[in-house]
């Protein structure tokens, strides 16, 4: 990833990005002491030596102002020693002594961190706060152009738009396949605007990762945005799309305490912290291998309070924000999930249901449009009339995709044209459902 670098301070006549984004110039700026700078130097010349300034400034999204006098001092500590510059280079280059390397080592012993320097934990709440989803604003328009082209029914999103508008969370119920996953993950994209996420936040002396690549998606191409500017703000963080991070049955509680990686020594935010001012969805309510009891126990405080605690190896004890669209989806039954009192603290309750036969058609006519198959409308009356009575006439969302595809399945496995026909919806049929009566 990479991270604006300014060894020289310019000055531009661009509007500066919000308080507490904007460039440090000093030390102070970045309430960063010294000691933990120097440290952090130490640890990046023990991995990658003979760096120039300006490297050692990309590295650790450090403007070189604020780096300088530290290096000063590690040189006159004798811990760092410069190095001359040969034809390419446009100033020195800098490398640890014996001292100097028995330091860097002390400090991974404590700390395994060598990235980009963290921000302060207090500067991190106050930027969740003004990012927060609550910030929001979803109209009834937003939500309509969201699923101008999804077959939906007009009262769910006449009860979706609001939920997400309120940015408390959200308790989604329904059958399988009827599109709760789907539908949830696109409700990010009504949280508008980019954010910014720092790379890593300190609390105490303690650094804890928190950019992922796996849900920061860096906005690329954002000379529009008036946040943003590509000279001002604090490289140690990034602008990104609202993370969206959804976690299924493979979720445990120790997931959503902080990680620390023995070997290396350094700590990993949970995913709650990693959804910070975006959508975290818990799918499959239910179905993960630890008690849904102690799950939902879990997020009681954070729901309300608006903030989570978590602990270090040490004992510390700390609170962090809670802010985002956190959505619940089951397809179990929700009162047999969660007892009246925690879903009295769930500020939404939405149902998904099946399909009636009109937008049922609807998608499934989208859907043969999407991939490249040819309706017959008399093959499609017989499934509607012969089919789907033989499964109760449960009409998912989810079965003209899964159908449709077994359909081009089935024409390619023949060399056949991508078209409906009796046979090949029939063959889609058998594959698709279950025929107990078949077996034994």
């Amino acid at each position: 990833m990479e991270v604006e670098l300014a060894n020289s301070e310019s000055q531009s006549t661009e509007p500066r990005p919000p308080s507490g984004i904007a460039r440090p110039h000093t030390l102070e700026e970045t309430g960063l002491d010294h000691f933990f700078v120097a440290d952090l130097l130490l640890k990046h010349l023990n991995l990658v030596s003979n760096q120039t300034l300006q490297q050692l400034s990309h590295h650790l999204a450090l403007p070189g102002a604020v780096l300088e006098p530290v290096i000063n001092l590690l040189r006159q500590e004798a811990k760092v020693e410069s190095r001359s510059a040969d034809l390419s280079d446009r100033g020195l280059r800098y490398a640890l002594t014996d001292r100097g390397r028995a330091s860097a080592l002390d400090a991974l012993s404590r700390d395994g961190y060598s990235g980009p320097a963290p921000v302060l934990l207090a500067d991190y709440e106050a930027l969740v706060r003004r990012q927060s989803v609550s910030r929001c604003v979803v109209t009834e328009e937003s939500i309509h152009r969201l699923f101008h082209d999804t077959v939906v029914d007009e009262h769910l999103l006449a009860r979706l738009g609001p939920a997400v508008h309120s940015g408390r969370a959200i308790f989604i119920y329904g059958p399988a396949g009827s599109g709760k996953s789907y539908i949830s993950r696109q409700l990010v994209r009504l949280l508008t605007g980019p954010v910014y996420v720092p790379y890593s936040i300190l609390v105490g002396d303690t650094v804890i990762s928190l950019f992922d690549p796996e849900f920061h998606h860096p906005v690329h191409g954002h000379a529009q945005d008036p946040v943003h500017l590509s000279h001002g703000h604090d490289p140690r963080y990034v602008l990104c799309h609202r993370p969206q991070v959804t976690t299924g049955g493979e979720l445990t509680l120790d997931m959503l305490d902080l990680k620390f990686d023995e070997q290396r020594k350094q700590y990993q935010a949970p995913i709650q912290l990693k959804a910070s001012n975006g959508l975290l969805l818990i799918d499959d309510l239910g179905r993960q291998r630890v008690s849904h009891v102690d799950l939902l126990n879990r997020w009681i405080v954070p729901m309300e309070e608006k903030r989570d605690f978590l602990n270090l190896r040490a004992g510390q004890h700390f609170a962090v924000p809670f802010d985002m669209l956190l959505i619940f989806s089951t397809n179990l039954n929700p009162l047999e999930l969660a007892d009246e009192a925690f879903l009295r603290r769930i500020g939404h309750k939405i149902g998904f249901t099946t399909l009636a036969p009109e937008p049922y058609l609807r998608l499934w006519g989208q859907v043969c449009q999407d991939l490249g198959i040819e309706d017959d409308p008399d093959v499609t009356r017989t499934m509607m009339t012969e089919l789907y009575p033989t499964q109760g006439n449960t009409l998912l969302p989810c079965h003209p995709r899964d159908l449709l595809g077994l359909v081009g399945d089935y024409c390619r496995y023949r060399g056949l044209p991508a078209r409906l026909s009796p046979e090949s919806i029939r063959w889609a049929w058998q594959n698709y459902f279950v025929q107990l009566d078949n077996v034994g």
